[in-house]
């Protein structure tokens, strides 16, 4: 298929996912704590995440544009959002005080990964599928 003409999910999905991350992990973080907040809360570790999670969503609406174009952004999403779900799944098994993280941000983004690997296998051209 022809990138430039069949993005017609990734694109709307991408800016769904800026989105998110922009405004969606402070909100989450204070409306469902336990499966968005590591306890003890600390700040200067919560400003951090929403900072780099806002850099890669304003990326991500700008890959929106053209996907294509940008598909090292979208998997370097994708691995990093397997690898950042994969280290919080374990924190989150071996403390059982953060076991709600399997059902919030760790199961968010491993959602975030499978979604853009199955709209990139199938919308964007072979030689960018990687």
């Amino acid at each position: 298929m022809n990138g430039a003409a069949s993005s017609s999910l990734l694109r709307p999905v991408l800016r769904i996912f800026g989105l998110i991350f922009i405004f969606g992990i402070p909100l989450f973080n204070r409306i469902w704590p336990s499966g968005w907040a590591w306890a003890p809360e600390q700040p200067a570790y919560l400003q951090m995440i929403w900072g780099i999670y806002a850099t890669l969503g304003v990326f991500l609406l700008l890959a929106a544009r053209d996907p294509a174009r940008n598909v090292s952004l979208i998997w370097f999403t994708v691995w990093s959002s397997i690898v950042h779900g994969a280290v919080m799944a374990v924190h989150s098994v071996t403390d059982p005080g953060q076991i709600g993280h399997l059902w919030g941000d760790v199961a968010a983004l491993f959602l975030t990964a499978v979604v853009l690997t199955v709209l990139v296998r199938r919308e964007l051209p072979v030689g960018s599928r990687a």
